[in-house]
């Protein structure tokens, strides 16, 4: 192919084969520029945390919240749980209100990720939003907006502690059960605090099982760095019946918070009741700060363990122990004698060193 004199290519000289050739080699090379390129971007925008939400299938509602809703689902074909924020429609609320969602959602995000023991839950990673996230639905897979946020962590078939508890409410536990779930939450709690993690919301409720009855902290909504400063920590976060007095009367409080919570938890695992029932929240307030109330301790419960109560619980969060002490005094309770609890329809007397008791 050669130009005249004029500048003009003789169309019977040209060889469209070879162009096509060239122009396909061209368009493949440019391709994978853009590719490779598209890749690098999306690994620089993509924290270490998020997930592919393309690999995220969810599917039915096991649990709803005041914010959103926890789902099963698959990711990478693994069983997971789906706890899914709903910043709300556009106008619903104002930037502010969604920015503080966010900000809270990045938060749980970031201390959840770089935790790794066998006595809290799982992360396996999150998204801020996406519009690759799908539900299946009976009539195949929908999209859901990208305002829709959620964090992935491992399925626990076993339910919320709470839940288990409520179930034995009438036969009770046996005391070795009552044992190895109270070392299972008091190992996880004192992972947690040398991380300098204080959850701040320690419950039954909030604890999961897996199939081995194996209890997991889980839901770190509220859960922070622990502050050099004490008074960098104030506010009444948690729930009422497991807040500390600190926590109730808003004042500076530490990790220490999280042991009086586990103090009610483990009478609560010993008992598997609720504590103060009959109470309304200000009453619970007012007679935990002013009148030093706690739940009563059974007669028939062990003095070991009623010592670990009561020393968790201690008004003062000074005189509290350490988490890591509070797994050394449970590991040294002898449970070979039994001691569970009286169910409440036996016949009243004390039952403590009773062979067999409980499931």
């Amino acid at each position: 192919m050669k130009e005249n004199s004029d500048g003009f290519v003789r169309a019977d000289q040209i060889d469209l084969k070879s162009i096509d050739e060239q122009l396909e080699r061209h368009l493949n090379k440019a391709l994978t520029i853009e590719k490779k390129k598209q890749r690098e971007e999306d690994g620089k925008q993509r924290l270490e945390w998020e997930i592919d939400p393309s690999n995220l299938i969810i599917k039915s509602v096991i649990a709803r919240g005041t914010f959103g809703t926890v789902h099963r689902g698959v990711y990478d074909g693994q069983d997971v749980a789906v706890k899914m924020l709903d910043w709300g429609e556009e106008g619903q609320r104002t930037e502010a209100e969604i920015a503080s969602l966010r900000s809270a959602f990045t938060q749980e995000v970031a201390v959840w990720h770089k935790l790794d023991h066998p006595n809290v839950t799982k992360f396996i990673g999150a998204t801020m939003g996406s519009s690759e996230l799908q539900i299946q639905t009976d009539n195949g897979l929908i999209s859901m907006p990208s305002n829709i946020c959620c964090v992935v962590v491992e399925y626990l078939a076993g339910g919320a502690l709470k839940s288990f508890l409520i179930k034995n409410r009438r036969r009770k536990l046996a005391f070795k059960v009552v044992i190895q779930l109270a070392l299972d939450l008091a190992r996880g709690l004192s992972y947690l605090h040398s991380q300098k993690i204080v959850h701040r919301d320690v419950k039954t409720e909030n604890m999961l099982l897996d199939k081995t009855r194996t209890v997991k902290i889980a839901d770190f909504g509220v859960a922070r760095v622990e502050a050099s400063n004490p008074n960098d920590m104030t506010g009444e976060t948690g729930t009422l019946g497991y807040m500390a007095p600190e926590v109730l009367n808003g004042n500076p409080y530490n990790r220490k918070c999280d042991v009086y919570s586990f103090g009610i938890c483990l009478w609560e695992i010993y008992c598997c009741d609720m504590p103060y029932p009959d109470l309304s929240f200000s009453e619970i307030t007012s007679a935990v700060v002013r009148q030093n109330l706690r739940p009563e301790i059974p007669r028939c419960c062990p003095s070991s363990l009623a010592n670990v109560m009561k020393r968790c619980w201690d008004a003062n969060h000074d005189k509290r122990p350490e988490m890591d002490e509070v797994v050394s005094m449970l590991e040294a309770i002898d449970t070979s004698k039994g001691g569970g609890m009286i169910p409440v329809d036996q016949q009243q007397g004390c039952l403590c060193f009773r062979k067999y008791r409980g499931p």
